[in-house]
């Protein structure tokens, strides 16, 4: 099923993106009059029929409007330091929007090899990965933070932080939470995380866990862990 995206959808009517128009009119050769199925990014799944098939601006009138179908009892958000290789934290984020996130937070990090990312760039990623995986849910994308910063705000839920540092008393992640429940996770950067800010997670309650007994990539880690919680509750 191909899911189009709208974040203008008032009084009945969606409004779509030139990027969502064309690739609606002129890519797939849809016309008026013909249904479509699309979202708005927040939990809802639309069906409409186009009304005005302008390539530079689609409109569709609405006709149903239904929770998202995959739908997830639990939030999960994953606060990643940035990689030198852009690449591997846009694989990161794509296959974390596939498999299901609510929010990502760039980390920055005493050992951090990068302080910013490609804002634009990533958020597109997003987008497309939400719409191929079927999901009606587009994540939130924080601007980067210190790592004591984002410890100093954080919320209710469990609150976990992998490390590789055996002197700490870890426990594997799968272990650390509970079906249905809310989950944060801090990965850190290829040097890991240094010990002092372990010991400061620790006092704000974050459980130290592993993912393993290999040593892994900072993305790969970041996907070994949303996959634990996402397949803890299927």
């Amino acid at each position: 099923m191909q899911i189009f995206y709208s974040e203008d959808i008032s009084d009945g009517t969606a409004r779509f993106s030139r990027e969502e128009s064309g690739h609606c009119l002129r890519v797939l050769r849809m016309r008026k009059g013909e249904t479509l199925t699309f979202t708005d990014g927040k939990g809802h799944l639309y069906e409409g029929i186009i009304r005005d098939d302008d390539p530079g601006g689609m409109t569709a009138s609405v006709t149903s409007v239904s929770e998202d179908p995959s739908g997830r009892n639990y939030s999960l958000h994953v606060a990643i330091s940035p990689l030198k290789n852009d690449d591997r934290l846009e694989w990161f984020i794509e296959k974390a929007v596939e498999t299901g996130i609510d929010v990502i937070t760039p980390l920055l990090c005493s050992r951090s090899e990068k302080k910013r990312i490609r804002r634009g760039r990533l958020e597109g990623i997003m987008l497309s990965a939400m719409k191929q995986s079927g999901r009606c849910l587009l994540p939130r994308l924080d601007e980067p933070v210190a790592i004591s910063d984002f410890l100093a705000g954080l919320s209710a839920g469990r609150k976990l932080i992998a490390t590789c540092d055996s002197s700490f008393d870890r426990i594997s992640v799968t272990e650390a939470f509970r079906r249905g429940e809310d989950v944060t996770i801090l990965i850190g950067p290829e040097g890991d995380f240094t010990p002092d800010e372990v010991r400061a997670a620790i006092t704000t309650g974050c459980q130290p866990v592993h993912l393993g007994t290999a040593r892994l990539r900072t993305e790969t880690a970041g996907i070994a862990a949303c996959c634990s919680v996402f397949l803890a509750n299927i």
